[in-house]
């Protein structure tokens, strides 16, 4: 890889540590935030995703894509939830 990183190689590497961040938390909290771990996730999987419109690679592009519907799904979830405990 001789090419020098640029814009999008840095979003892409901003995702990944939203989604790390977001599974150490998920590791390290004894009872996590639905709201802080999913969102989290949701803005990884959205900046790997910008970058993978860039640098495609296919199957990631997938991977972010189920990422970024599972995160909405526990958002909504833990917002569904949130509304029967008001």
């Amino acid at each position: 890889m001789d090419a020098p990183l640029d814009i999008y190689s840095y979003v892409g590497f901003v995702g990944t540590a939203c989604i790390i961040g977001a599974y150490f938390y998920l590791t390290a909290a004894d009872k996590p935030n639905p709201f802080i771990l999913h969102g989290t996730n949701l803005t990884g999987a959205a900046l790997l995703t910008v970058s993978l419109l860039v640098h495609t690679n296919v199957p990631s592009l997938v991977l972010e894509g189920f990422w970024a519907a599972i995160a909405i799904w526990g958002l909504a979830k833990a917002w569904r939830s949130r509304e029967k405990q008001a």
